[in-house]
């Protein structure tokens, strides 16, 4: 489905990303591990049109996408959870989702999508009246998870969705983060906690320095013993 060949990201004179290939399959979770400053965050930048690589190939469902803008890409299917939630803190939560169908026309689709995300996340139902800024971090979370699903993405980018949040939170993100996948969205998932991330993905890439050292079954790595030593504790 996605298909990253050998792309440079530069941020003026530094190499940020080195030589970096990996693809993600229909209906997978994969997940891109490693320390604070490998790259991650850069490497979801670049699929998602907000940064361009200087080389290298990115292609989405056989077509290349790396000279498209963020939101014609949006409009073929990719959505971006971004670090940090960047949510609209002054708008409402109702009009953070439906700033997240911006590209659809079809009022009924609009409709279903709403009852969808609020089936999943019965607190922002409770809560759509209410500005988005005066949310707990973990609603937020869900709030920026909801309005890229009602983009109806067949690939959903998400960054640090675990970040600042209480353990008991984490692991209701996670079991979200499944269930999504499970109802048929394909996911790339950037995630500090690697325990967590290993634990629901498929495959898994390991960057360090901007370069992937290290790939395979999501399982496998969660018993190699160098990744236990450097991510795991």
């Amino acid at each position: 489905m996605l298909k990253v060949k050998n792309i440079n990201v530069y941020y003026d004179a530094i190499h940020a990303i080195k030589d970096v290939s990996f693809k993600v399959n229909e209906g997978e979770i994969v997940t891109l591990i490693g320390a604070n400053g490998a790259g991650k965050t850069t490497i979801l930048h670049t699929v998602s049109g907000l940064m361009k690589a200087k080389s290298g190939e990115i292609s989405f469902q056989k077509q290349k996408i790396d000279h498209l803008e963020a939101h014609k890409l949006l409009q073929l299917g990719i959505a971006h959870v971004p670090e940090g939630r960047r949510v609209f803190a002054e708008m409402t939560v109702q009009e953070n989702l439906e700033l997240g169908a911006f590209t659809k026309k079809d009022k009924k689709a609009i409709k279903r999508n709403f009852e969808m995300v609020y089936e999943k996340f019965p607190r922002l139902k409770e809560r759509r009246k209410q500005i988005a800024g005066t949310l707990s971090g973990g609603e937020q979370q869900m709030l920026a998870i909801g309005r890229a699903l009602m983009s109806e993405p067949k690939l959903l980018l998400m960054d640090e969705p675990s970040m600042g949040l209480a353990p008991i939170l984490v692991q209701e993100i996670f079991n979200i983060i499944k269930e999504i996948n499970a109802a048929g969205t394909t996911i790339l998932l950037v995630e500090q906690n690697a325990n967590m991330a290993l634990s629901i993905a498929h495959r898994a890439y390991v960057l360090e320095t901007g370069k992937v050292v290290l790939e395979g079954n999501a399982k496998d790595l969660l018993g190699n013993d160098e990744v236990r030593k450097a991510y795991l504790g």
